[in-house]
């Protein structure tokens, strides 16, 4: 591309962002003034590379979508105080952390480890105490005592009073055990639940205040859709899912995706049948039933949908089934291609991710039903497809062996640097292994082509199943711009705050920039799947180093930065012992939260003595008793008890900042029975916690 080209392109680019801003903060919105964001599962299954042509760009700017991310990459996300200090996660004599608040959803419920809560910001650049909330499926028939759905505000906790306040909480007459997503002026939400009498129902609802978990509301129920259209909150209208011929149909595996610019949603059904649902949060909602939908997408071997996604601008729908197949259909006319089977396991439950910009799709499978792993074994894989191109050929990258049972094999995560490349270059994390333990691998993706898997920590000492992966940047951290990747295993977690139990994980994920100033102690993910460490400050070069693997050695980058090997990434490490032999190598946690490397093999102080006095300085040397140590910087991990595992993750606020503390966290819910600290009770939770420490 020439100099004058590559200036018309971000010249074109930008002036396109100007006018499509506009257009999305007020063309949409009920209200004008509203200038609010969305966040739902959905958010990381569709995502946008940076445009690299003016038709790109020009393409991208008429999905409301691309702004959305737009606005979470641009704005700074801001981490309150409670999420500076890292060292209480892992002092060993240190109390269990519960999150920040832990709220009790009621006794068994269990949305399902692919479901995710849904945040809506009210303002993208401030908060709102008030108007900011966050929304969960209980996974419970809802009663006259038991919420089906329930929302919290007053959630951050810089806020006044009670930290948080149930918003509202309705009984809508089903069980939801799928993912609810939000209207893009944040007035509406739309799930689909499963009713007393085993059919699919989809739910459109718009709140007000009122209900708790155990006392819920009923809302009213509009008996038409133009009723719907006026009526007044808390009200909702539902449509039940048939197939062609009328016949109710369940869905308890395909969450609802919105298309923000058509105002239509698309769900999958039990039997293969895609729902197709127009004028849903701006118009009269109602299921299309001309132009090829319903769909039944493999009527000779039906199966349960996962759920789907739509992609704007090749004008598709991406959707993979419990048997193993996976789909591309067009919106317009239901026409559908399938593939091959390609999950040979327990078949394709998760969502696909779609990069709209480079038109790639990443498919995941827990098991590909050959015998290239270990003992010729089949392989956990990821698949890429064109989103335009040939559906019989897709190109595997195999991460960790499977079984004749496997764990499902959730989504993955696409990293910041991959969204912020012009050729869809970058990583993406993924929770492998599915027959075996669970273990993180990094695949490298470069000009949209996945590279050879790097091998990642394991998650637990056991075979058991784990979440969907999510990957979250924060560019105004403490100490400068971090981004971590989230994931969890449902048992015997590795982590040092895991009990032994379900748990979720974090893992620093920043890579590393060019010509960058660096700070002694920050840090970034090598290209090995390692920690490495600034020890003495600098800026980096235009390319990158050739990073050392050896323990404690240095990598040199420009004229004086200089970064410490950490050593690779894991879930959990060692607490030091008196009077124990350490040997050459050996890592621990030390008291304050850093992680020491034995450089000299000996014996520690006796208990009598007790703790070192630990250096806190990067490369700082500590003696103890005849063992030696070396600071190697901060745990690049941290861990949080969460009995079962836990369901997706999702970010908050993209606010700008000087915000109040508590604005900037993550949400999940787990998947078992535990004490819910913040309001009291034994049941499934819904959480808040800091991103960087789990606190």
């Amino acid at each position: 591309m020439t100099a004058n080209a590559a200036r018309l392109v971000r010249f074109g680019t930008g002036f396109l962002g100007l006018i499509a801003m506009a257009s999305f903060l007020t063309g949409h919105a009920a209200e004008p003034t509203r200038q609010g964001l969305p966040t739902d599962w959905s958010h990381q299954h569709l995502l946008f590379s940076r445009p690299a042509t003016a038709t790109q760009a020009a393409r991208l700017a008429q999905d409301d979508r691309y702004w959305q991310q737009q606005y979470r990459l641009s704005i700074p996300h801001v981490m309150s105080e409670e999420s500076r200090d890292l060292s209480a996660a892992y002092l060993p004599d240190f109390p269990a952390s519960h999150g920040l608040w832990s709220e009790d959803l009621g006794s068994g419920g269990a949305t399902g480890v692919g479901v995710y809560p849904a945040k809506y910001s009210f303002r993208i650049t401030t908060v709102s105490c008030a108007n900011d909330y966050v929304v969960f499926s209980t996974g419970l028939l809802g009663s006259s005592s038991q919420a089906s759905i329930v929302a919290y505000n007053n959630m951050y906790s810089g806020c006044g009073g009670t930290v948080p306040q149930t918003a509202w909480a309705y009984n809508t007459g089903g069980q939801i055990l799928t993912s609810p997503v939000i209207s893009g002026d944040g007035t509406q939400i739309a799930f689909v639940q499963t009713s007393a009498s085993l059919e699919g129902v989809l739910v459109l609802l718009k709140f007000a205040s009122g209900g708790t978990v155990g006392a819920p509301k009923t809302p009213t129920l509009a008996a038409t859709n133009v009723a719907y259209n006026t009526c007044s909150a808390p009200c909702m209208y539902q449509i039940n899912l048939k197939d062609s011929h009328g016949v109710d149909t369940d869905d308890r595996t395909s969450s609802v995706f919105a298309d923000y610019t058509n105002d239509i949603l698309y769900v999958g059904g039990a039997v293969g049948w895609l729902h197709k649902i127009t004028g849903v949060f701006r118009g009269y909602p109602a299921e299309a039933t001309t132009g090829g939908f319903p769909v039944q997408v493999n009527p000779g071997n039906p199966n349960p949908l996962a759920s789907p996604v739509y992609d704007y601008a090749s004008g598709y729908v991406f959707v993979g089934d419990y048997g193993g197949y996976f789909y591309r259909v067009k919106a317009t006319t239901g026409a559908v291609t399938a593939s091959a089977q390609l999950d040979h396991g327990t078949g394709i439950v998760a969502g696909p991710i779609v990069d709209s910009t480079s038109e790639k799709v990443y498919v995941f499978a827990s098991s590909d039903g050959g015998t290239s792993c270990a003992g010729s074994s089949p392989c956990a894989a990821v698949y890429e497809f064109s989103a335009t191109g040939s559906m019989a050929t897709p190109t595997e990258s195999q991460v960790g062996v499977s079984a004749l049972t496997p764990s499902p094999m959730y989504e993955g995560a696409i990293d910041n640097a991959y969204l912020n490349s012009a050729n869809a270059t970058g990583n993406m994390y993924v929770c492998g292994n599915t027959g075996a333990s669970p273990i993180i691998y990094q695949i490298p993706i470069s000009a949209g082509v996945m590279q050879t898997p790097v091998t990642g920590p394991t998650l637990t000492s056991a075979s058991t199943g784990c979440s969907p992966v999510t990957d979250i940047a924060n560019p105004n951290a403490t100490g400068g711009a971090t981004e971590w990747f989230f994931a969890s295993s449902q048992n015997n977690g590795s982590g040092n705050n895991c009990s032994s139990g379900g748990c979720i994980m974090n893992f620093k994920s920043q890579q590393w920039q060019a010509s960058t100033a660096y700070a002694v102690g920050q840090q970034v993910l090598d290209t090995h799947f390692q920690i490495q460490t600034v020890r003495v400050a600098g800026t980096s070069k235009a390319t990158a180093p050739t990073w050392s693997t050896t323990l404690g050695a240095t990598t040199n980058d420009g004229t004086t930065l200089k970064w410490l090997d950490a050593g690779p990434i894991t879930a959990g490490y060692a607490t030091w012992l008196p009077s124990h032999g350490y040997l050459l190598n050996n890592e621990i946690i030390d008291s304050n939260g850093n992680i020491q490397l034995c450089i000299t093999a000996g014996t520690s102080r006796t208990s009598v003595q007790g703790h070192p006095t630990w250096s806190k300085v990067v490369n700082g040397a500590t003696t103890d008793g005849t063992a030696h140590w070396r600071e190697v910087g901060a745990a690049a991990t941290a861990n949080l008890a969460t009995a079962g595992g836990t369901g997706g993750v999702i970010i908050d606020n993209t606010v700008s900042s000087g915000t109040m503390a508590g604005a900037s966290q993550v949400y999940f819910s787990t998947q078992s029975n535990q004490t819910c600290t913040t309001s009291g009770g034994t049941g499934a939770c819904a959480m808040q916690a800091s991103q960087s420490a789990l606190q």
